[in-house]
């Protein structure tokens, strides 16, 4: 597939959610938003297996994760983005301040595009032409765009914006350094991304809270790791 058709796909899903939450409301139950989320959560789960299947050797992916991991926690990714989210949600409670549309547009341009899915869906869809997780993600942030858009208005379509810029860049930079890639280090970075799919269908599915964030430099250290063993022949 096209580079970017992911991060186009999510841009339109903001706008198009952010219209029906200006037209419609709050019209979506609750409990239908959650089973979507479910559903969402058992698909990512099978796919994130499906990824970790690329793997040439299973002790290079180990090692990529634990060290990746290591390497995040060291560095307080995860708490880093958080930290970020949760100033976007404290914003939202301020409804009733002057310049809602900056509001709307500050607040759900950092919900939209702080998270391990904006990394690891415009990672793969810049080295491998695989739109999936931003496909998922597109859903995600569709649903939450109804909802931002009924209480924040119509600056939550300008978000798209941001969504554009900041995925379109990172899928650029992701599909200029992949021309440098080998397949053994292809096939170990996309099972090192599966690895950080799964723990995010557990978050969807709400069975355990993993720090995903953390796991991210495991798509750098994948790479560099089975390259380094292929060139001492190693691998």
């Amino acid at each position: 597939m096209t580079p970017g058709l992911g991060t186009a796909l999510n841009a339109a899903s903001v706008l198009a959610g952010a219209a029906i939450g200006l037209s419609l409301g709050r019209v979506i139950p609750a409990g239908l938003q959650q089973t979507i989320r479910a559903g969402l959560g058992l698909f990512v789960a099978v796919y994130g297996i499906q990824m970790t299947l690329h793997t040439k050797n299973p002790l290079i992916l180990l090692i990529s994760v634990l060290a990746g991991v290591v390497i995040g926690e060291l560095l307080h990714l995860d708490d880093g983005m958080q930290a970020l989210g949760g100033w976007a949600e404290r914003r939202t409670r301020r409804d009733g301040e002057p310049g809602r549309v900056s509001l709307a547009f500050v607040t759900t341009s950092l919900l939209f595009c702080v998270g391990p899915l904006t990394i690891l869906g415009s990672f793969l869809d810049g080295t491998r032409g695989d739109v999936t997780v931003l496909a998922i993600k597109s859903v995600l942030d569709g649903f939450s765009a109804v909802v931002y858009a009924a209480t924040l208005g119509w600056g939550v379509a300008l978000s798209a914006v941001t969504v554009l810029v900041v995925q379109g860049s990172l899928t650029l930079i992701a599909f200029l350094a992949h021309a440098g890639l080998s397949e053994l280090e292809t096939a170990e970075l996309t099972a090192a991304g599966g690895i950080i799919v799964v723990g995010i269908a557990l978050g969807l599915l709400d069975l355990k809270a993993i720090k995903v964030a953390n796991f991210l430099p495991a798509l750098v250290v994948a790479p560099l790791l089975s390259g380094l063993l292929h060139a001492v022949g190693a691998v």
